[in-house]
């Protein structure tokens, strides 16, 4: 299905300064209540919160969704994201392949594996023909939802791609024969816009973007914009922006409130209702090697990203 994109005039907005005024707090009231069916009017973009249905129980499984979790910038929530709505799409019966394709190895550690200790990852699926996906996945904690790992391996891919043929559309080939067996697959991919980015938004039917409620985080997503279309108009006509998430949104700061503002101005309504507000339930979960949703099954961030499933589903 196809998703607005962003105007010229959007995607110029995004790039302009802000006006920062000086921080206020508020009590712990400004938090906005995520769970199904709140009617609490406006939601934290400052829009009324669209109905989302309860997603449908299906018959079958497959062929899968490709979606890359995508931002050059560090830190703004990829990979907490990547794990948490795979999570949360397997509690409502989706099957869910996660691929770890950052060097970094994140979102294996995320889940509880040790990249170090792993003698076949996703750099072995890419880079040897007589190595498979399924020779390397694993299964997770969670049912119905499997990883792709990776560790340091994957960064010398980047250099070693480089001769191949089709080398943009290298992770696309390995996926392929994997799509009948999964309803969605989540790449989480490294914070830079190199070769390894690249194959994860040639191989993506959508894009979602983690974005941080903060100043330079906002400026940075025009840059990441303008590869996407790069990557549309040459490689992958069919890809398109699923939807921006605002993560570590703090309602009780105007920064946060000024940003997410600009944001909603600028993108309209691929952004998603669903926001993820700071919590200590996160850096918890990565230490446990689990998904909030069953870390803190009943934590607003649990239940943040269920919403965010239902919206993924529904799109």
């Amino acid at each position: 299905m196809s998703q607005p994109q962003p105007s010229a005039e959007g995607r110029a907005r995004g790039a302009v300064d802000l006006s920062i005024a000086p921080e206020t707090t508020g009590s712990s009231e400004d938090e906005v209540d995520l769970s199904p069916g709140s009617s609490r009017g406006l939601g934290p973009t400052g829009r009324p919160r669209r109905r989302i249905p309860e997603p449908p129980l299906l018959d079958k499984h497959g062929p899968a969704s490709v979606l890359a979790m995508c931002n050059q910038k560090g830190g703004v929530g990829k990979t907490t994201s990547t794990i948490n709505l795979g999570a949360a799409l397997a509690e409502y019966g989706r099957k869910v392949l996660l691929v770890d394709f950052d060097p970094q190895g994140a979102l294996s550690v995320g889940l509880g594996v040790q990249p170090h200790q792993l003698e076949q990852t996703i750099y072995n699926v890419i880079m040897e023909r007589a190595v498979g996906v399924e020779d390397v996945v694993m299964r997770t904690s969670v049912d119905g939802m499997d990883l792709l790992p990776s560790n340091i391996d994957l960064s010398a891919a980047e250099v070693q791609l480089v001769a191949e043929v089709g080398r943009e559309q290298t992770l696309q080939r390995v996926l392929r024969p994997a799509l009948p067996e999964y309803d969605y697959v989540l790449v989480d991919c490294q914070p830079s816009l190199g070769l390894l980015t690249v194959n994860a938004l040639a191989a993506a039917d959508g894009v979602i973007i983690p974005l941080e409620c903060e100043f330079f985080s906002l400026r940075g997503v025009a840059l990441l914009i303008d590869t996407i279309e790069k990557v549309r108009e040459r490689l992958n006509p069919d890809l398109e922006i699923s939807g921006i998430l605002a993560t570590m949104f703090d309602p009780r700061t105007l920064h946060s409130r000024e940003v997410m503002a600009r944001v909603v101005e600028a993108f309209g309504d691929i952004v998603y209702d669903s926001v993820i507000n700071r919590t200590v339930r996160f850096p918890e979960t990565t230490v446990a090697g689990e998904p909030i949703t069953r870390w803190a099954p009943q934590s607003s961030g649990a239940q943040a990203y269920r919403a965010l499933a239902r919206e993924v589903i529904a799109r």
